[in-house]
């Protein structure tokens, strides 16, 4: 599976969850707390991803920028960007 489709899926179902119910569904949680902390969480995962990168640590990089992924495509289906 390319990139390209794995990101289409994680932005359809991204985007098939942000109304949902917040009790169930972490991207309806973050969509109920309203933009400002769909932001909020994209910054703490940027700075954490830096931090990964400084201390050299793969494996911990990688988890943090699927994180940084994450919740980049959650701000841009917030913003209706595809």
């Amino acid at each position: 599976m390319s990139a390209d489709t794995t990101l289409a899926r994680l932005e359809a179902v991204i985007a098939s969850r942000a109304g949902g119910d917040p009790d169930k569904s972490y991207v309806a949680r973050l969509h109920a707390k309203g933009l400002a902390k769909i932001a909020q969480k994209l910054g703490e995962e940027a700075v954490e991803a830096v931090i990964a990168a400084m201390k050299d640590d793969r494996k911990e990089l990688v988890g943090e920028a699927a994180d940084l992924l994450f919740h980049l495509l959650v701000l841009l289906g917030a913003k209706n960007v595809p």
